[in-house]
């Protein structure tokens, strides 16, 4: 049984339904679902992640790896900082969700004497600033001043750019493979309700790709170019240093098997799992697992050399989460207990550690990271 909502949430819900609709009927009463999905989560004042729904955490409808633990934060902040100290960079966080990551990275990388001069956020939800606003001036207050938050990426960057769990948040495609060649699945309108249709693809590109993976009919999945033209846009700002995501995914292999011949989409309510991303918009998450092997050609196509794929267990491993937890006495139960059994969570394959992967980008130079120098998957993508 589904939570039910709010009056005012329902009433929101109703509001971006209908800023939808209208978008719908002004395109001739087709959409691709790329448009239907910017729209429900970035509409201004109105998408998911615009507006002012608790989203993180055990209120919100899911819960990320830096709200489970702060130990997924200071092992990043230990994988980065050579990096840091290589480049004399900084560091830029892209989409910092409640702003939980970027103070455990900030508080571990000044622990061990390693702060850059700024950690820059990139974010596009006003809501979500101010929550990392305020988080950072509760938790770090003598380091606000080094926390900087940008409206768009820098021309030129160098340290580390670092993504969680961003690329599955990126409109996607979808595409339907008929006997009679890909159609682009998009969204019109029955009366007053979303229903799928199917359409010839436009766009040249994204019909090459979806020929070119000749997948047989019947078969429906995603493909993101919106998250290729990211690291497209990253690379060409990164003038030394380190692009690093964090994400659930698989490799083209993977993404496009069999068995996956309905695809990845899910709509994320209070801690639910759906199948229907018309579900109350503006009041869920819509999100697609990751292709990797697509992100690290779009990264090599860009001029990056790839650093590293391995899973989420391996590079928090490589990286010291495991001498982090020590550091916590087991002897003192109340404080030692949560945190192994979230650090469970991120490493065990029934739960975090197989499903998230983690992908590096360099430049030239940037000697490897040790999160990748055991079970890397390069060979994979």
């Amino acid at each position: 049984m589904l939570p039910t909502p709010t009056p005012d949430a329902l009433a929101h819900s109703q509001r971006v339904t209908a800023y939808l609709r209208s978008l719908i009927e002004d395109a001739d009463g087709w959409i691709p679902f790329s448009r239907y999905m910017e729209a429900a989560l970035y509409a201004p004042g109105l998408g998911y992640y615009a507006a002012g729904a608790m989203k993180f955490g055990a209120a919100g409808d899911f819960v990320t790896a830096p709200e489970m633990t702060p130990l997924f934060g200071r092992t990043l902040a230990h994988a980065i900082a050579p990096v840091l100290a290589e480049t004399g960079g900084e560091v830029l966080e892209l989409g910092a969700g409640s702003g939980r990551l970027a103070a455990d990275v900030l508080g571990e990388l000044e622990r061990t004497n390693a702060l850059p001069a700024r950690y820059c956020i990139l974010e596009v939800s006003a809501d979500l600033r101010q929550r990392q606003q305020e988080t950072i001036a509760r938790e770090l207050p003598h380091l606000r001043e080094r926390v900087q938050w940008l409206d768009a990426l820098p021309g030129h960057f160098s340290g580390v750019i670092l993504g969680n769990e961003v690329l599955d948040a990126l409109p996607v495609e979808l595409v339907h493979w008929t006997e009679a060649g890909p159609k682009g699945r998009g969204v019109a309108l029955d009366g007053e309700s979303f229903v799928w249709q199917d359409r010839p693809i436009a766009d040249a590109a994204l019909r090459a790709r979806a020929e070119a993976l000749n997948l047989p009919p019947g078969y429906v999945s995603e493909i993101n170019l919106a998250a290729e033209a990211l690291i497209a846009s990253l690379a060409q700002s990164l003038d030394r240093g380190l692009i690093l995501m964090v994400d659930y995914g698989f490799s083209a292999s993977e993404y496009y098997h069999p068995q996956r011949h309905m695809g990845t989409l899910r709509a994320h309510y209070r801690h639910h799992a759906l199948d229907d991303p018309f579900y109350l918009p503006g009041l869920c998450d819509l999100t697609a697992h990751v292709d990797f092997s697509a992100v690290a050609q779009a990264g090599i196509a860009a001029g990056l050399e790839l650093s590293g794929y391995t899973s989420q267990a391996s590079f928090l491993l490589n990286s010291g989460l495991t001498e982090l937890l020590m550091q916590t006495p087991p002897t003192d139960a109340a404080a030692y207990l949560p945190q192994a059994n979230a650090v469970q969570r991120l490493v065990s394959p029934a739960e975090m550690g197989e499903l998230f992967k983690v992908i590096g980008f360099g430049t030239g130079g940037i000697a490897p990271l040790a999160g990748f120098a055991r079970g890397d998957r390069r060979h994979a993508l």
